[in-house]
């Protein structure tokens, strides 16, 4: 799919868009994330303020209360495009009428969390691994939301993690070396109730290290304090995967937040979802992963949209994803490529889907192509 070149070109550099449409605000308040959060966006009548929104937009809003709800932080509100209802940003966090439509091969829960977690709110699906679920709030809510279902408070069904349980679990099950703090979102926490949880963690001896899942360096960069990173910095080692799906989303703000966490010697790694519209294109994804590697981040995974109810209008095909990898391929560096994995329907865990550079093997010999398409041949080695 194609974009608007200049556009583009345009979302390569990093901006400030602050105060934007809070002209009102003073820098203390901006900066402030308890000011970001007061004042998000959760209404019809907030977004009727700012945006002329399409008929679909519209419903969508009005709907939204019976699903996952709405909320858009001031910071990444005025990343939106006011005069364009499918731009790449507006798609990801306004509701639309086509979040009621289901397709018979979405479900509630297709990661098939539910199915694999033993104590409530921790799901155990790899061996050596698990994903603690510490929270149902995210700064603001992504309309592809795997966690639609739990998450923002007004789905069907309500997380309640049971602490003590998960962590007795852990402490019992020693093959565990690896604990990915996710929910929600773990950096919504105030620093001391975080502190808590990775000490308590910090305490088991079999954990190698911790991971935190977030868009909060995205969504509200304000959250990135010294403090906080002071804080995270005693719990080494601790990576992160931070979530971010395009290159606009990447301001001057959120480069100071990335790096203040490089800086205190967190790893930072970035998962990306393809979506219609927003990163469906070879030009996209690269300006996005390169700008990526410049505030210090490894791109990570690049997801198929999961089978979540009522994402059709933002999933994109799987060929089309394959076509991206290929895109990247040979032409930016081999850091900025992410791995393209499906999270395989009914809790098959990630797999990873590749362009195809063999053409053959056997015993003899292994041909393949490169990214040029020139053939070659090496020869196999017998054990």
């Amino acid at each position: 799919m194609n974009r608007d070149v200049p556009s583009l070109e345009k979302d390569r550099i990093f901006y400030s868009y602050a105060p934007g449409h809070w002209p009102e605000a003073s820098r203390e308040e901006w900066n402030d994330w308890h000011w970001q959060l007061k004042n998000r966006i959760t209404t019809l009548q907030g977004l009727q303020e700012h945006l002329q929104l399409s008929p679909s937009e519209r419903a969508g809003v009005l709907l939204s209360a019976h699903k996952l709800a709405m909320a858009i932080t001031p910071h990444y509100f005025n990343l939106i495009e006011v005069d364009d209802p499918e731009g790449p940003i507006r798609r990801q966090v306004i509701p639309r009428l086509q979040e009621t439509h289901h397709h018979p091969s979405e479900v509630a829960d297709p990661c098939g969390e539910d199915a694999h977690m033993p104590v409530p709110g921790l799901v155990h699906r790899y061996p050596d691994r698990v994903n603690f679920l510490i929270t149902d709030r995210c700064a603001a809510y992504c309309r592809y939301c795997t966690r639609s279902r739990v998450v923002s408070g007004v789905g069907e069904q309500e997380l309640h993690t049971e602490f003590e349980e998960a962590f007795s679990y852990l402490q019992e099950h020693r093959e565990i070396r690896d604990v990915l703090l996710s929910g929600g979102d773990p950096l919504l926490f105030s620093d001391d109730k975080l502190e808590k949880i990775l000490s308590r963690l910090r305490s088991i001896p079999h954990l190698e290290f911790l991971r935190i899942g977030t868009r909060v360096p995205i969504f509200l960069p304000q959250r990135i304090t010294t403090s906080l990173c002071q804080m995270l910095q005693k719990y080494h080692p601790l990576w992160m995967s931070v979530h971010t799906n395009h290159p606009r989303e990447l301001t001057l703000e959120v480069k100071e937040a990335l790096e203040k966490l490089a800086n205190h010697g967190i790893p930072l790694g970035n998962q990306s979802v393809l979506l219609s519209k927003v990163n469906d294109s070879t030009e996209v994804m690269r300006a996005l992963v390169q700008k990526l590697l410049q505030c210090r981040v490894r791109p990570y995974y690049l997801y198929q949209c999961d089978l979540i109810e009522g994402s059709a209008h933002l999933r994109t095909s799987v060929a089309e994803g394959i076509k991206i990898i290929e895109g990247l391929r040979g032409h930016t560096s081999g850091y900025a490529i992410p791995q393209f994995v499906i999270d395989a329907p009914g809790g098959g865990g990630k797999v990873p889907i590749n362009p195809s550079y063999v053409l053959s093997h056997d015993q003899e010999k292994i041909v393949f192509r490169n990214y040029e398409g020139k053939i070659f041949e090496c020869p196999e080695i017998a054990q």
